[in-house]
């Protein structure tokens, strides 16, 4: 659903609403419900289409494909911690798991997912054409549109209120976006005349931190500033000063594209402004603080994720977006 979205609030409270139920009626541990449904939904930012990722390359002129590939790696990597937490922790509390579900045959399986197996393939089909080269994300994007207006004639949910609705739902959004791109482009030029991040990036240098120096400071930034702001504004408000800074240091701009999704992702489930934790805040009707501590196994791995591609950047970031473009 991250994939469809490419918003973390919407996937968090979309999913949360249809899973969070189910999975106490199942006898499943809220806690563990609680925190994985919060953090899960970070991910509708991470795998592509993902709006922030679109302001990231268009702020620090990188290409937008080779940001998506390159979020693909970290993505699964960040959905295998979550897993192998879970997992870990079930094994360790035999008590507080649910009884076994009968089985069921595949076939039962494949009826059952009849609804969600074509909105899958298109996702497939979305992301796929980019990786493959045989079209540009905008390219894909019109596929997207004409397979999904394929699914709705088939499913018999199209009609001209449902396709006005749409119309206008996505030319709303896609103004948003524009004129947070045209003030993310005019904040660029603003700060490049003013000569201020030639000067930071020239002061982070003489302090002889040395590049892993400077991303840990970056990184305790980003965080403070994830308690206070939304990922979008992160980037628009930061891309034209840090961008010398982290060129200066000799780090790819797409690894760092990735790196920045990574801390949003953490922002979002950071009190006390963490998007996620308010989203379930209002599922629940539980304290923010719970919330949190229910949410920090996961924050754990997140940061793992962080250190794993900062230590690996390209065997987890450049090197697929690379060997699939070289291709």
């Amino acid at each position: 659903f991250g994939s469809v979205s490419g918003s973390s609030a919407a996937t968090c409270a979309t999913v949360s609403k249809i899973a969070l139920p189910e999975l106490k009626r199942r006898g499943y541990s809220e806690r563990v419900a609680i925190g994985s449904l919060a953090t899960a939904g970070t991910l509708g930012i991470m795998i592509p289409p993902s709006i922030i990722m679109v302001v990231y390359a268009v702020a620090a002129e990188v290409s937008i494909i080779r940001v998506f590939i390159a979020g693909m790696i970290p993505g699964l990597i960040v959905m295998g911690l979550f897993s192998l937490y879970i997992v870990v922790w079930a094994v360790l509390n035999p008590r507080q798991q649910p009884p076994p579900e009968p089985r069921l045959r595949m076939l039962a399986k494949l009826r059952q997912s009849a609804q969600l197996i074509p909105c899958g393939l298109l996702i497939v089909a979305v992301i796929g054409t980019m990786f493959v080269g045989w079209a540009t994300a905008t390219e894909a994007a019109a596929f997207g549109v004409l397979g999904s207006l394929i699914l709705a004639a088939l499913t018999g949910t199209l009609s001209w209120r449902n396709f006005l609705d749409s119309l206008l739902g996505a030319t709303r959004l896609s103004c948003m976006i524009m004129f947070i791109l045209a003030g993310a482009a005019f904040l660029t030029k603003a700060m490049a005349l003013t000569g201020i991040p030639a000067a930071l990036a020239a002061g982070a240098a003489s302090l002889g931190l040395g590049p892993y120096g400077i991303i840990a400071i970056l990184t305790v930034v980003y965080i403070i500033l994830g308690t206070a702001l939304d990922g979008v504004s992160m980037i628009v408000l930061t891309t034209s000063i840090v961008i010398p800074m982290v060129q200066g240091a000799g780090f790819d701009l797409v690894w760092f594209g990735i790196f920045i999704v990574l801390l949003v992702e953490i922002a979002e489930i950071t009190p006390p402004l963490g998007f996620n934790l308010f989203v379930m805040q209002t599922m629940t009707g539980k304290e923010q603080t719970e919330i949190a501590a229910a949410a920090l196994p996961f924050f754990l791995m997140l940061v793992l994720t962080v250190v794993l591609v900062t230590l690996f950047p390209v065997t987890l970031v450049t090197g697929l977006p690379e060997w699939l473009l070289a291709r």
